[in-house]
């Protein structure tokens, strides 16, 4: 175990966590809604310091990140336990795995996991995901901060949920952002993760203030946040509060984990791409087919292909160096 960061003691026994918006109030041996913090003696623990259960070299694509750093990999990596409890959660063997469902894991230190990627040619760096990163977070910033003095660019992939100062404290050391904007509703936050809306609309503006890279995944369940003006109103926001240059993934559910509501049909994909291209400029379509959705990012000023993908086979030949676009000098990219 290793002492966590941002809790205070409410007296000698009881401890309050500060690193999420839930705030929990933790008794000795007790666990946060996260069952990976824990109250030992007085003193909050993360119990996922680097205790690794997934590990991989990935197309950055996969992410998805589609401005940062095209067509390179990136060593992906991900621990267990979440603040939040998706009934739609696709990782749900590692994100909801804890001391009631033990996952396969072991350790590796901060030093051995840069090292590795270094090893990597045509890698950029790491990326934080599978389960939620803001959980390991003394883990995580421990990888990244040696990363980043290498050289690495450092990618998180996450929920959102996190409270103001351990995000500040993250600013400095990581590159790109995909966070999960799981609705525009905050009655579906409540009633399907466990959480509310408003911090994750926060921690997007603040990404977004600092200038920092930041891709958007929806995940549309049909029946649930696939209301057509709801998600007109959240293409707004992104608009208005991040940036039309903000790229956003429309993906399709299947079901999965607790919920077992029909897959989302591919018109309803295509209409809200639609919807959102009306108000932001790189918008994209992930779980379907590569005949049915846009992958290809057209550049704003020109409207040439500067990117062609197929899977994650990715052409970016049509960007120079700075990732401009070749023909009118349009940041397209990170790289």
């Amino acid at each position: 175990m290793h002492e966590a960061q941002f809790y205070i003691k409410e007296n000698a026994t009881v401890i309050k966590c500060l690193l999420c918006p839930h705030r929990c109030i933790i008794k000795e041996g007790r666990y946060g809604k996260c069952n990976v913090r824990v109250n030992r003696s007085g003193s909050l623990y993360s119990e996922n310091y680097g205790r690794v259960a997934g590990l991989n070299f990935d197309p950055v694509e996969k992410k998805p990140l589609y401005h940062f750093y095209p067509g390179w990999q990136i060593q992906s990596i991900g621990t267990f336990g979440c603040n939040l409890r998706c009934d739609f959660c696709q990782n749900y063997h590692m994100s909801q795995a804890a001391r009631h469902s033990p996952i396969s894991s072991r350790f590796i230190s901060p030093a051995d996991i840069v090292d590795l990627t270094l090893t990597k040619k045509g890698c950029c760096g790491i990326s934080y995901t599978y389960n939620e990163p803001f959980v390991w977070y003394e883990y995580m910033t421990d990888i990244a901060k040696t990363a980043k003095e290498k050289g690495l660019a450092n990618a998180v992939v996450s929920n959102g949920y996190i409270n103001p100062e351990p995000l500040d404290r993250l600013l400095d050391i990581i590159d790109g952002f995909n966070i999960d904007l799981k609705a525009f509703s905050d009655d579906f936050y409540r009633k399907l993760t466990g959480a509310t809306l408003e911090p994750v609309k926060t921690t997007l503006k603040t990404i977004a203030k600092y200038n920092i890279h930041i891709e958007i995944a929806n995940l549309i369940i049909p029946g649930l946040n696939d209301d057509p003006a709801m998600f007109e109103k959240m293409t707004e926001w992104i608009a208005g509060e991040l940036g039309t240059d903000t790229p956003l993934h429309i993906n399709r559910y299947f079901p999965c984990y607790k919920l077992n509501i029909d897959q989302t049909p591919i018109e309803t994909i295509m209409k809200l791409r639609n919807t959102a291209l009306e108000k932001l400029n790189f918008v994209y379509c992930g779980n379907i087919s590569s005949l049915y959705g846009e992958s290809d990012t057209i550049c704003p000023g020109c409207k040439k292909t500067v990117i062609s993908r197929s899977g994650y086979i990715v052409c970016a030949g049509q960007l120079d160096e700075k990732g401009c676009c070749m023909n009118c000098n349009y940041k397209i990219v990170v790289c």
